[in-house]
């Protein structure tokens, strides 16, 4: 069988493309990336949320095709279930996948206001009172998780589906000086020292600036 390709879009941009890729990279699962082009008209529709159904990231797996980030993630852990991707224990699961769906389905402000540019860094930025109540939101899911699993990740001694879907949210925190309770400042630097963040990063980096900004939410 070919190797399992995985469909993303700019590193620097794309939050949900860095959701599925370190999915895929916490998995252990060897596969080949696919990058859409930033001039892409396809990437751009995705990109700015006007495409009809957002197919970035996507999953080829032999004739398996999954898409959306958290079907992604749930495949991943069905594959690959010595990995962790969801915890053992039932009631911590159930509550990985809350805090998931949460993700995935809220905090919308906060991606309006605050779009990942990994490349950026606005000290001082001035955040709205709808963005700062996502924040605090994701901040009062951080202090639980940590305090009631034991950190130094979401739900314990290893990064699980969870830590992937908010690490997008870090590289926020950190564009655009968001200041932070020490536990939280602790918590998104163990995520940005993951191998695979900074592998990201370090790709992020080097993606040119094709994208002049994107002032819509992802």
């Amino acid at each position: 069988m070919a190797k399992p390709v995985l469909t993303i879009s700019s590193k620097n941009y794309g939050a949900w493309a860095l959701r599925g890729w370190l999915m895929a990279k916490l998995a252990g699962l060897d596969f080949t990336e696919k990058v859409i082009p930033p001039d892409d008209p396809a990437m751009k529709a995705e990109m700015l949320l006007l495409a009809p159904s957002m197919l970035v990231p996507s999953l080829q797996h032999g004739s398996v095709k999954v898409w959306d980030t958290l079907a992604i993630g749930e495949y991943l852990n069905e594959i690959k279930p010595k990995a962790g991707l969801l915890p053992a224990d039932a009631k911590a699961r159930a509550h990985c996948r809350a805090i998931c769906g949460e993700m995935h389905s809220g905090f919308s402000a906060l991606r309006g206001a605050l779009p990942m540019n990994i490349k950026a860094h606005f000290p001082g930025f001035k955040v709205w009172s709808r963005a700062q109540a996502d924040i605090d939101r994701v901040l009062a899911i951080w202090k639980e998780c940590l305090a009631a699993y034991g950190g130094p990740f979401l739900f314990g001694k290893t990064p699980t589906l969870a830590d992937a879907m908010y690490a997008p949210v870090v590289t926020r925190f950190l564009t655009y000086d968001v200041p932070l309770d020490k536990v939280s400042v602790a918590y998104c630097k163990r995520i940005m020292e993951l191998p695979a963040m900074k592998e990201w990063v370090a790709a992020a980096k080097k993606e040119p600036d094709e994208i002049d900004e994107l002032d819509a939410e992802f």
